[in-house]
Formats: structure tokens, sequence, C-alpha cells
């Protein structure tokens, strides 16, 4: 076993391996970013090295640093997490060369692998079904256009060296092909180093069901069972889980076989996923269809864990080591059902835009760092409360896993467990993601790549926390603020208690983008009432210590967990949660909104293009900028008809959230 390693990533993954590491009595050397400089992952290891600024193709992309790190540091081996350069070839290539063990497959295997087009036509020739589609060398655009004009439409396009949902476009029609395409190349440039594109006809209700195979330098290849990773949100996964609900053994076996098959082709190494993507049949079995092959470790690698009882990471060490597989194929068991769920820093109501700004509040359940068929979910995360997300990198802050006895036994604890998740500082999905967990489609395994619009009116239009339970939060934290600073002075209390009548206290607030006034009486015979736009409720709140309250409003009782910044409050309840926020009547009398219908950055990014010039005339709706946030890019359009008067930014500027981009006149 290597005595040291250097961890080529961040986040989340790199205090992954170093915790496994630290388990095997293996030193860990991390690197970093100017943005990472206090990161999670640079306390998580022994040692760490700056390699650079805090762009990516300035530090986590710059191998000849990260190399120049592992040798200065002693390290023998560099294992590349996910992203970034994981599936290198050159980056694999340079580290043997330097005397480096890469951890991950050969050289050989990432260029055979890597490359979805070369993928598929090793795929083709091994009788593995493909979807139907161009896979050629030649991305001239109007080889493409024809290509898709001949498939028929939807097509799908997708970056060739690609992989999370980065670089990829589906298309509806011939006439939006060519910016599609543009869109996807860039994209797909900026995030891998590599424009080149495959087009594949769009499967009707896809599913995305992946098999973890895992080879060692001995011959030997086997798999790990299958993940259904169906659940996605612009392309890229949200829900993943372990068994796929609904494969039949007889489907799974074949599956498996191709994958270990795919991977015996190429002489894999290491830790792989062979991706499928597969349509349900008139008779309710499915047809698959290899996608790609991912020549590392996966982001939801944890579930195949949880239903195996193994270490992928602890695998990956060994064999990178020269040891055998530690088990054979018939050794392999798995048992209950796992579910991971992506916790990002974005907003599910705009669209999904990534979202930055400091982790003021970040509390999870009880939970484990890593334990087989734990009854506690599991946390995978690469921030902690205080930390900042930045833009320059993916939006996910964390990986929550649950395990299960059954599926309905994991659903009812990932829900519990995105309960008593809170956090407050910037927008993040969770309160999203149990509503999908909830929803009828995921409740009942109706899975698709597409369930999250099928399902838009129960995830996007249900109702929020009710506006009172808001408020009894709101009372319950100003009261608990008001005991704590009692004293034995009976002129200094603050407790409200008058001679005769009651005492009353207003609060101005804001909540689901209206301003309402929320009074707190307390009355002489010592109860309390509050009052929301008229309404008034019995209301009593027994502090529970932390931020939380037991709350009886009216007939009812319930426990709530409040947290203050400034003036905004977070208030989360076992059905939901809100954010509110105080406000000076006076101070705030008047709107600031801004003008109407300027086109303003709806996050932090950089200007990718503008799609209409100076002098222009543009119709509400009509795209009119892209900009690039956090590895992604987001089409900008017109909020009102106009003639554009003048862009206020170049082409690579960056640009911070609620800045001005373009003018437009009427």
């Amino acid at each position: 076993m290597f005595q040291k390693i250097l961890i080529a990533n961040r986040g989340e993954i790199a205090c992954r391996v170093a915790t496994t590491a630290r388990r095997l009595g293996v030193r860990t050397v991390a690197v970093y970013s100017d943005a990472d400089a206090n990161a999670r992952h640079v306390r998580a290891c022994d040692e760490a090295v700056h390699i650079g600024g805090s762009a990516p193709r300035e530090s986590y992309l710059q191998w000849h640093r990260i190399i120049e790190a592992a040798q200065a540091t002693g390290a023998q081996a560099v294992h590349p997490g996910y992203g970034f350069l994981s599936e290198n070839e050159e980056f694999a290539r340079a580290c043997a060369d330097a005397g480096l063990v890469f951890i991950g497959p050969p050289p050989s295997a990432i260029a055979a692998m890597g490359s979805k087009s070369a993928a598929k036509s090793l795929m083709a020739k091994a009788g593995v079904p493909l979807v139907p589609g161009y896979h050629g060398a030649d991305n001239d655009p109007a080889l493409l256009q024809r290509e898709a004009d001949a498939i028929g439409y939807p097509v799908l396009i997708k970056a060739s060296a690609g992989g999370g949902g980065k670089g990829m476009r589906r298309v509806e029609r011939a006439a939006d092909f060519a910016a599609a395409l543009a869109s996807c190349q860039r994209e797909a440039k900026a995030s891998f180093g590599d424009d080149h594109v495959l087009v594949e006809r769009y499967v009707t209700r896809p599913r995305h069901i992946e098999i973890q195979v895992f080879g060692d330098t001995h011959g030997n290849v086997i798999h790990l069972g299958e993940r259904d990773c169906s659940v996605q949100r612009r392309h890229q996964k949200v829900l993943e889980e372990s068994p796929a609900p609904g494969l039949s053994a007889a489907r799974r076996a074949e599956m498996g076989a191709a994958a270990v098959a795919a991977a015996k082709a190429v002489g894999y190494v290491g830790a792989g996923t062979v991706e499928f993507v597969a349509e349900e049949l008139d008779d309710g079995d499915i047809r698959a269809y290899f996608m790609e092959m991912n020549t590392r470790l996966q982001v939801e690698h944890p579930v195949t864990e949880a239903v195996t009882g193994l270490d992928l990471v602890e695998w990956q060490l060994r064999v990178a080591a020269g040891q055998p597989l530690p088990l054979a194929q018939d050794q392999v068991s798995m048992r209950g059902h796992a579910i991971e769920a992506r916790i990002c820093a974005e907003n599910p109501d705009a669209n999904f835009l990534p979202a930055t700004g400091k982790l003021q509040v970040a509390r999870w359940p009880e939970h484990v760092a890593f334990e087989r068929h734990d009854t506690r979910p599991r946390v995978d995360s690469g921030f902690g409360e205080g930390d900042a997300v930045t833009p320059y990198y993916d939006s996910m802050i964390a990986k929550l896993i649950v395990w299960g006895a059954d599926r309905q036994q994991a659903l009812a604890r990932l829900d519990a467990a995105l309960r008593d998740t809170h956090l407050m500082g910037l927008h993040t999905n969770v309160a999203f993601l149990r509503r999908v967990v909830k929803s009828r489609a995921f409740a009942t395994a109706d899975l698709d790549t597409a369930l999250i619009e099928r399902e838009r009116p129960a995830l996007f239009e249900a109702a929020p926390l009710a506006p009172q339970w808001v408020a009894a939060g709101l009372a319950a934290h100003a009261l608990a603020e008001e005991k704590a600073t009692e004293t034995a002075d009976i002129w200094s209390r603050r407790d409200g208690w008058r001679l005769h009548g009651g005492a009353r206290r207003r609060f101005d607030v804001e909540l689901y983008g209206q301003r309402r006034a929320l009074v707190v009486q307390r009355l002489h015979d010592g109860g309390t009432v509050l009052e929301l736009h008229g309404e008034r409720w019995p209301f009593e709140a027994v502090p529970l210590g932390g931020a939380r309250h037991d709350v009886r409003l009216g007939p009812q009782r319930q426990p709530l967990a409040v947290y203050a910044q400034g003036e905004r409050f977070a208030v989360f309840a076992p059905e939901g949660s809100a954010l509110a926020t105080e406000f000076d009547p006076v101070a705030h009398g008047g709107d600031h909104a801004g003008e109407a219908g300027r086109l303003t950055a709806p996050m932090p990014g950089k200007v990718v293009a503008f799609l209409a010039a100076k002098g222009e005339k543009v119709k509400r709706g009509q795209a009119v900028a892209v900009m690039e946030a956090m590895k992604m890019e987001h089409t900008l359009t017109a909020p009102r008809d106009g003639t554009v008067e003048a862009l206020l930014y170049a082409v690579g500027d960056q640009v911070a959230e609620g800045g001005e981009l373009l003018k437009l006149s009427e």
C-alpha cells in the first residue's frame, strides 16, 4: 500500500478520499486554488500545496503544477477524484512519466472510452446495441446539421469528452440546431478543453441506468450492480439509487455482463461506470442501449457502497498498488436499497440558477461519514458552516445518502434526513428535493429523465409552509431572545407585563414576496396571542435549546427551528421551510426594486456572448446574452421589447449578481 498520495481535486470527493486514506494509514496531500485557501478539503489532508488562481484552468487543470506538487511532497500516487483531470489521458501519462501511480485506468483505456465517439465505435464492433446517431470524427457544422436532419428530431447533442451534463443540448427542430451546437461546443471547450460532439436520437421517456465495474492488473473484471440515475435537471443528476427499481434479474445480469465485456475490451483497471439509456417496452421490460463509459469514480458511488458494504475508494487504492480485487463476482452481494440526494447551491424556482455566498447556517441530521448498512444517513460534504460557495466550481454542497431494508424505508429515511437539513445564507435545493422524494412519480418508481418536468405542478407550485407558522417561528425566536436578556431587576424585565392591559409588539416582515404586519400580544392573564393580517391565534413557544422551539398555534403544536442572520430569518418545520425578512417600515418606505425591464445578471458569472448588437431591435423573450456560471452556460432573454442602446460589458468580463448587462430603450 502507498505511504502518501496526492488528491488532485477539491470539495467533497477530496474529503471522501482523505477519509479512506486516513483509515488505511495513508498520508494525503491536498492541492488548492486561491478561492479554496481555507476550504474543508485543505484541512482534511495532512499537507496542502497552492497551485494557482481560482478558475479551474488556472489551478485544478494545471497538471504540470499538480505533478510538481506530488514530487515535492514525496507522494507516490495521484488520485484524480472525478471531473477536472480524472479522464485526461495526457495527465495519466504524465503521472507515469514522472514516476507517479495514477489511481485510475491506464491511458489506453481512457483514450478508448474517454471519447464517447470512440467508445461507441468500439461497442458497435462488440455487438452492443447503440442509440441511432452520428459518432464520427468530422464535426463540420453543416455535416452535423445534415446528420441531425436525417436522424429526425428531437436529437441530443453531447460533448464527446464530456460528463456531468456539461456540453449537452436537446434540440426539438432543425431551426434551433446551429445555435444549440455552438453553445454546446463552447461549454464543452470550457469544461473539458475539447469541443468535439456527437449527435443521437433522443430516446422518448429514457431511463439512465449505469453499471459499476472494477478491474485489476491481474486481468480480473467484475461488476458491483447497477444504479438508476434517471431523475435529472439540466441533464445533471439529482437523485440516484441502487438497485434500479423494476429491473428484472435477467436484464440486470445481461447489462452487467455487457459492462464487464466492455471493460475487458479495453484492458480496464480500477473503478469505472458503463452507462446505458433504457426505454420501456410494451411488455413492461426495458431495452438498454450503450451510452458511454466514465473512466473514473462517479459522484453517486456511495449508493453502491451502501448496498454492497464495500469501500470503493479503498478498492481503488488497493488495485492501484497492484493488489488483486478483494472479491470475485460470485462473492459480491447486495442488501437493501440506497438513495443519494445531491444538495446544491441553486434556485429551483429560477430554472435552477446556481447560487453563491456564505453558508451562514449548515446543520445536518445526525449522520455518519461512512458506515455499512447504517440506519443513520451519511453526509459527504466539502463545506462547513461559514464556508463560501464561489462561482468558480460546481454548485454541489453535499451528498445525503440513506439506506433502508427496502425502497419504501429508504424513501422515508431520506425525507426525514432532508427535513432535518437546515441550510441558510444562499438558495439551495433542499426543499425541492423533499418535494421530488414525496412526488407520486418518484414514490411509485415511475422514472425517466423528464420526471421533474412531468411533475412540475407538484414540484414548483406546491403550497409553501403556511404563513402563520413562519410568523410563529419569528415570534418564538423574538420571545426567546427577550427571555435570554432578563435580569433580576423587575424594572429591566422585557416580558411585556403591564399593571393594566397587555403589551403589543409589532414586526414588519416580508414573506413570500409580500409585506405583512405581525403582532405578538401579551395578555394581562399571562397568555399570548399572535396576529397576522387580522387573523388571531392563541400562541405559546417553549425554547428547546439552540435554534429549536416547541410551538403551539391555536389547537396545533409542532417543533420549529429558527435561525437569524441580521434581518433575515429561516424557519424550518416538519412540513417545509421558508425565509422571511424583518424590515423597518420607515427606512424601507420606498420601493427600491429598480427600474422594470432591465436585463441584469441573475447570478455572478462571465459574459460568454451577446446575441444582439447595439442598435438592434429585440422582442420580449428573445435570447440576447449568454453567461457562464459554475461551469454551465445560461441564456438570458430580453425582459421587454426595445432597442439595444448599449452593451455595458465585454465578452469575457466577470459580472456580479444584479449587474446590468445592456440598456434597452423603448
